[in-house]
């Protein structure tokens, strides 16, 4: 076997080394084998294992025949000896001669196999030879009885069919016989014993030790290029080389195998990366496209939505200029073309807010907000649209306040309950309900309509699709504004979720961060009534005639004295010549000739400190948006509502008076 390639690290790791991935184990089947532990401990078991319990079984037989061997050897000798004594002490013990019996016990003695000797009887003879040990631990006893002998018994010419004078004992003999030496010689063969059976077990170790490695080695080999092939890297191989030549080794055909399984994952890993190339420069080249479409599409919308807010601002002055002096049979059609101009500003304010989003050119200014106070706004807006609908609004603020822009929150809320206002069935109910919720206050509009199918549910925040307004109703809306409150609350830093069904109604809900209605300071005192916008200077900037006749003539009618410039130097050189002071400065952002309005809206800031500056536009690009805001630039989009203009000019007014 070849030692492992440098990119190949210990197992479970990548070719760099790193931790591999871990295979996610698959779920179990009542026929699913488990394996644990590894080979080569399953081949020490398989060998060591039998060679063990073979070695401790032939060692513990043996070594018991040997201890058996040593017991019965034991036991014969002072057995032996027992007898002989009780043999040649049987005259003696019957005649009572003592002397003769204390040289027998003193001749068995001398033999060396018994270290004591006691004879006896029941007459009361009683002999002993050896030294009296206190405790009997190391000593075995002998026993054997005395019985008398005729002499024809005893000699060995003794005629045949003689009988015994008796067979009753008349005496015992005890030897005792010390077990030092036994138990020294048992220990010896015990430690050969347990010393063959060590040499066996550590002889049968090394040697499936060896067959072990030698099996495991190619496997860990196999296993680390598997790891190494999971994890991506088709280069490594297994390297195993076959050693012997009697055949073909099965582990090398397994090796041979994952190697050419790793050659055509090379391969396949090639070509898909040449394909992934390919597939990558094409999407690229579509992103590109699309991109480009994009900021077309965007610049398109700019340039639309300017050309659209020009006349449409000016028609909106005139119409507004012609309304109070209309007769009574003009006013319905004044009327009419009102509400048209109306749903068209409506229409391209909508158009300026996705623009202003998609531009992030909107800052939300967080604050505290009480819903209490918010959802009163709410009620005063929508309160007379639920009566007409005939539909039950409640609101429901349980005391909470959020950390959020409240601006931005009315846009949201307000755009719900129209929704909901607009879907709700004669009868029914709208609820605005705020709640507390783990991730902050959650906010809910609930209504009983029709439901929204699930099919549409994911498609309802995206521009101009509309669920039930196939006929492209324009008092039912243009499908925008579900679309800019997903952008308002993106901005927030919130989503908006929905759950619907079909004849269940629909439920529209966000979270925002709680904040302590405690910490909200009360809102300032309303300010003192407008006042009248007699005698307020105003100067005019715009190239479009139809424009300047449009605000001369409105704002002459509200009593502020106009003059009307058409391009930029001349309005810089009037705003310049320190004799004239105007109060107000309404300039239009493309002018003819050079410059644009936000140089006049600079001079004016420059020269005319306290004149209200402001800046009128029909431009939604989000270039022209961010070059606004960062340069600080107060912006009406085209067409101007009359009333906001003059809610403008009556707080400029109310300043210049105080």
């Amino acid at each position: 076997m070849s030692t492992a390639p440098p990119s190949q690290g210990p197992p479970g790791t990548n070719g760099a080394g790193a931790p591999a991935p871990m295979p996610t184990p698959p779920p179990q089947s009542p026929h699913t084998l488990v394996v644990r532990g590894n080979l080569q401990r399953d081949l020490f078991r398989l060998g060591v294992v039998p060679c063990a319990a073979v070695a401790l079984a032939l060692t513990g037989w043996f070594t018991h025949n040997r201890l058996q061997t040593l017991e019965a050897a034991f036991d014969a000798e002072g057995q032996a000896v027992a007898r002989q004594v009780a043999a040649m002490s049987d005259l003696s013990l019957y005649a009572g001669d003592l002397p003769a019996l204390q040289n027998v016990a003193n001749a068995a003695l001398r033999g060396g196999q018994v270290t004591r000797v006691e004879i006896s009887n029941s007459a009361g003879v009683y002999v002993t030879a050896g030294p009296k040990t206190p405790s009997l631990a190391q000593l075995r006893m002998f026993t054997s009885p005395v019985t008398l002998r005729e002499a024809s018994r005893a000699s060995a010419f003794a005629p045949a069919g003689s009988t015994a004078a008796g067979d009753t004992p008349i005496g015992l003999v005890q030897t005792f016989r010390d077990t030092t030496a036994y138990t020294r010689e048992r220990s010896r063969s015990l430690f050969a014993g347990i010393g063959i059976a060590l040499v066996a077990l550590v002889a049968a170790w090394a040697s499936v030790r060896h067959m072990a490695r030698t099996v495991a080695r190619p496997l860990r080999r196999v296993s680390r290029t598997v790891a190494a092939l999971e994890s991506g890297h088709f280069e490594v191989r297994c390297d195993v080389v076959e050693g012997g030549t009697r055949g073909t080794h099965e582990l090398a055909v397994l090796a041979h195998d994952i190697d050419r399984l790793a050659e055509r994952l090379q391969r396949n890993r090639q070509v898909s990366e040449e394909r992934v190339r390919e597939a990558t420069a094409v999407a690229l080249q579509r992103m590109a496209e699309a991109e480009q479409a994009a900021l077309s599409r965007a610049r398109f919308l700019a340039a639309a939505s300017h050309d659209l807010r020009q006349p449409l601002h000016a028609m909106g002055l005139f119409i507004d200029g012609l309304l109070p002096g209309a007769s009574p049979t003009q006013r319905p059609a004044v009327l009419r073309l009102q509400e048209s101009t109306e749903f068209m500003g409506v229409l391209l304010d909508d158009l300026l807010e996705i623009s202003r989003l998609d531009a992030q050119v909107l800052t939300p200014a967080i604050a505290k907000v009480p819903l209490a106070a918010l959802f009163d706004q709410l009620d005063a807006q929508h309160a007379a649209t639920a009566v007409e609908a005939r539909v039950r609004l409640r609101w429901s603020d349980r005391g909470l306040a959020v950390r959020t822009d409240a601006a931005m929150l009315r846009r949201i809320v307000g755009n719900l309950v129209t929704n909901a206002l607009r879907h709700a069935p004669e009868g029914g109910t709208v609820l605005v309900a705020a709640r507390r919720s783990p991730a902050g206050v959650r906010i809910e509009v609930r209504d009983n309509g029709v439901g929204i199918a699930p099919i549409h549910q994911g498609r309802i925040f995206e521009e101009f699709y509309q669920v039930a307004n196939t006929e492209r109703d324009r008092r039912r809306g243009f499908g925008l504004g579900l679309a800019i409150c997903a952008r308002i609350a993106a901005l927030l830093g919130t989503r908006i979720t929905v759950r619907s069904a079909l004849q269940a109604g629909s439920t529209f809900s966000f979270t925002l961060p709680e904040a302590r209605l405690a910490d909200i300071t009360p809102p300032e005192p309303p300010p003192l009534a407008v006042a009248p916008l007699a005698g307020l200077r105003c100067l005019v900037v715009d190239d479009d005639p139809a424009i300047l006749d449009g605000s001369r003539a409105l704002l002459e009618q509200w009593g502020c004295q106009v003059e009307c410039v058409t391009n930029g130097p001349e309005a810089i050189a009037r705003l310049g010549t320190g004799d004239l002071h105007y109060d107000a400065v309404l300039c239009d952002l493309q002018l003819a000739g050079e410059g644009d309005g936000v140089d006049v809206i600079d001079a004016a800031k420059r020269l005319q400190p306290d004149a209200l500056a402001v800046l009128v536009s029909g431009a939604t690009g989000p270039e022209v948006l961010q070059r606004l805001r960062h340069g600080g630039v107060m912006l009406l989009t085209k067409p101007v509502a009359p009333a906001k203009l003059r809610a403008l000019l009556t707080t400029r007014r109310h300043v210049h008076i105080a």
